[in-house]
């Protein structure tokens, strides 16, 4: 049994991992301050006796005083509306942040997992993506302060590995979908899902012929998993490589709700990237890792469990506006 830390293990891919790891029996130290990541989302861990949760910004510091054997920084804003509403944390997270959790990995000799992302390939001008593909990033523009600030921690991680010796790994995150994405998160798998359950138009930026490859969570989580365990330095891509269209995804996502929606179609956001497929050949011949779920069987679980949330939500709004204190 070991000892692991997550940074935003209250999030959408941290809070399924630390489940993960539980499972297996990892006693599991999970960091939050809830800025995007849900205390529901860890509701159910709390009772175990192997899951520890502590309130805190980790790009204030890393409150931890007891020896670890791994540290997995999954602490970030990941959805574009969130990020960009938070650019300053975004920037904080992902460099002071970064450096406090690598500090702790350091101080503890422990393996330290960067859950970076595919957005460091920017507009991509080389498909599929390779790790070996340096990028075409925008560094100025309203993504940067994610681009950029995922680009830097993977600098900062590598830096540690060189002049201090860290046990570290580093793998880039496709698009990502599942339960405990929120429902007003932003991304386009939960922003279509709600849209068609509420019966609303699902919103295509562009005419939808921009591409993203879904990979379902639990396929990621056992992607992590595997990296964490290795000595791989990375970065490995993790990601599903089967390629829709944004347009595509929306016809799907309609017809498995049964909604009977319509689809509107707004300009494109800035640098929005065009193409997104990663080459998965490190992850499947290092880590002996590739996804399982076909697209329509976790369209079909997210779908299930966004419901129950919406269903949920109503309910949720009555209980705080009866304990509100004037």
């Amino acid at each position: 049994m070991s000892r692991v830390l997550v940074t935003g293990g209250a999030g959408f891919v941290g809070s399924h991992l630390c489940e993960a790891l539980v499972a297996r029996g990892d006693e599991v130290i999970c960091v939050d301050n809830f800025c995007t990541g849900l205390r529901d989302n860890i509701v159910d861990l709390e009772s175990s006796p192997l899951f520890s949760f502590r309130l805190a910004d980790v790009s204030k510091g890393v409150p931890l005083e007891e020896p670890v054997d791994a540290v997995v920084h999954l602490a970030c804003p990941a959805s574009p509306p969130d990020y960009l509403a938070m650019p300053l944390e975004t920037l904080a997270v992902t460099s002071r942040g970064t450096e406090a959790a690598l500090e702790s990995a350091n101080r503890w000799n422990a393996r330290f997992l960067l859950a970076s992302t595919s957005e460091v390939y920017g507009e991509p001008l080389v498909h599929p993506q390779s790790e070996q593909y340096w990028g075409n990033v925008h560094c100025t523009g309203p993504r940067s302060v994610y681009d950029e600030g995922k680009r830097f921690a993977e600098a900062l991680t590598m830096a540690y590995r060189r002049v201090h010796a860290v046990n570290t790994g580093i793998v880039r995150i496709f698009n990502t979908y599942g339960p405990r994405m929120r429902p007003e998160d932003g991304r386009v798998v939960s922003n279509f899902v709600a849209q068609a359950l509420k019966g609303e138009p699902l919103t295509v930026y562009g005419d939808g012929s921009q591409t993203r490859s879904f990979c379902y969570v639990e396929d990621l989580v056992a992607g992590l998993v595997r990296m964490l365990d290795s000595d791989e330095s990375g970065p490995i891509n993790l990601g599903n490589p089967i390629e829709r269209t944004v347009a595509e995804l929306a016809e799907l996502v309609i017809s498995i709700t049964g909604s009977t929606s319509t689809i509107v179609h707004n300009p494109l956001p800035v640098d929005d990237p065009s193409r997104r497929r990663p080459d998965i050949t490190l992850a499947t011949t290092l880590l002996q890792w590739e996804p399982t779920v076909g697209l329509e069987d976790g369209l079909e679980r997210c779908a299930k469990w966004t419901r129950q949330r919406l269903d949920l939500m109503p309910l949720q709004s009555a209980f705080l506006s009866s304990t509100q204190v004037d």
